[in-house]
């Protein structure tokens, strides 16, 4: 049942493992033991939860698309500008598109409908309404898997090898 982020040679991570196949890994020298929970798998063999590759695996890099649920995603279903996270949630363009503002990562975010209606066709700043975070391009879609096991409170250490949690 334990998950197990498996990092590249570089430690960026890589994907999100069994716990079996991690221990083949790592029995077959693939792979070295970066993290464990203390528990064992049996005597003296602990039970781990990031293992790194020995060898550098090359990636080819694969974009996330610009989708509602993904930015919703990204954005942890949270307002950014008051906080609230519930069912009525809509996206807001930072920089309206009335005035230039373009459907892309860095000017979408997630807004309740409140705010959103308050802001109206202003940009935060004018609307006095200043974002929580900065809104970004996901790093990979593994990047918003191990923020849903790192924030749901499991896998707390793998928190230092993925970038912006």
């Amino acid at each position: 049942m334990s998950k197990v982020l498996v990092l590249n040679a570089s430690y960026e991570p890589l994907n999100i493992t069994g716990w079996k196949r991690a221990v083949v890994l790592m029995l077959k020298e693939k792979a070295e033991q970066v993290e464990h929970n203390g528990k064992l798998v049996r005597a003296g063999v602990p039970l781990p939860t990031v293992v790194r590759l020995r060898s550098y695996v090359q990636v080819p890099y694969k974009e996330i698309p610009l989708t509602r649920r993904n930015v919703l995603h990204r954005d942890s279903h949270t307002c950014q500008y008051c906080g609230y996270t519930g069912d009525e949630l809509t996206l807001d363009h930072v920089i309206p598109r009335s005035r230039g503002g373009s459907d892309k990562w860095d000017n979408m975010i997630t807004a309740c409908v409140r705010c959103n209606v308050k802001k109206g066709n202003r940009t935060p700043r004018e609307a006095d309404m200043p974002l929580r975070s900065t809104p970004r391009r996901p790093y990979s879609s593994l990047h918003f898997e191990v923020a849903r096991h790192v924030n749901s409170g499991k896998n707390e250490e793998w928190r230092k090898y993925v970038i912006g949690l």
